[in-house]
């Protein structure tokens, strides 16, 4: 999920960044027979790119927001643990780093052209965004939760992972694989889970298994 959005912001950020330039340093492009400062609809334009950017990051940012709420209910859960040290280390540098290129094509996007600034309030609400969601999430928010009818993982992304129509659980390296019916494969990282708590979590994963229906990989238990 997450990635897929980093990849559709840099498509969208392409063009923003070409109008941009265009507009806040005047260009002209002969075909269409107007410099920068006088393309027509350019608000509309800018508003136009603003809030494809808008939607991307707020849809993240719900999604990211209601998967830590969500496992945050412990109660609800049959394992329910903080993600281990390292991947949470792991996360919020991630996150950091997001809040700060965002920042950073904030800057130039307001500083190149003032009238972008439609783009400009998306990437600083992008950014601000990452920020307060490291600082929660640093307060052992970032959780694996592990019901009956599915597992979920809630960090700087959400992995959910029903368990209706899965077929095969294995692991390969630091990798837990989950198989389903007509091909599909879905993973997370192992080291999402504390080593002190992998075993139980194995356990009560492997509980939650229909052994007629379900293969549990003898290298889970590694």
């Amino acid at each position: 999920m997450n990635r897929s959005i980093n990849i559709l912001l840099g498509v969208f950020l392409l063009p923003t960044m070409l109008v941009t330039i265009y507009v806040g340093l005047d260009l002209p492009i002969g075909f269409l027979k107007v410099s920068g400062a006088h393309l027509p609809y350019k608000q509309e334009i800018f508003l136009g790119l603003g809030l494809m950017l808008a939607i991307l990051i707020v849809r993240r940012s719900i999604r990211r927001w209601m998967g830590m709420r969500i496992v945050g209910k412990a109660d609800r859960f049959k394992w329910n643990q903080p993600v281990s040290d390292r991947r949470k280390s792991r996360v919020q540098t991630y996150l950091w780093l997001e809040a700060f290129v965002m920042f950073v094509v904030a800057a130039a996007l307001y500083v190149t052209s003032h009238e972008a600034i439609a783009p400009t309030i998306a990437f600083l609400i992008g950014a601000v965004d990452n920020v307060i969601f490291s600082i929660v999430g640093a307060k052992n928010r970032f959780r694996v939760g592990l019901s009956s009818k599915a597992l979920i993982v809630a960090d700087r992304e959400v992995t959910l992972l029903y368990f209706s129509g899965l077929r095969k659980v294995s692991k390969h390296q630091q990798t837990i694989y989950f198989d389903y019916i007509k091909e599909l494969q879905l993973s997370f990282p192992e080291d999402c889970i504390q080593d002190e708590h992998k075993a139980e979590f194995y356990q009560k994963l492997q509980e939650q298994m229909d052994p007629e229906r379900v293969f549990f990989s003898k290298t889970m238990a590694k």
